[in-house]
């Protein structure tokens, strides 16, 4: 068996919605050009406020892939 090599991207991905919709929507959008995603990791978690009011949730994300 041979071993796993990953190289690791940094994403940021918002939603107005959910911490968890912006993760969705940086896997989604890394997904188009990225092959053989395998694992991520929250690393922020921040708000865009607007009017004393949370607009928008912005995470970053680490995504490790497979070489091919």
């Amino acid at each position: 068996m041979s071993a796993h090599i990953y190289k690791k991207i940094e994403v940021v991905g918002s939603s107005q919605t959910s911490i968890e919709e912006a993760v969705n929507n940086a896997v989604e959008k890394a997904g188009e050009s990225v092959r053989n995603m395998r694992w991520l990791e929250i690393v922020e978690t921040r708000c865009h406020i607007e009017e004393q009011k949370i607009a928008y949730w912005q995470v970053t994300v680490k995504i490790g892939f497979t070489l091919d």
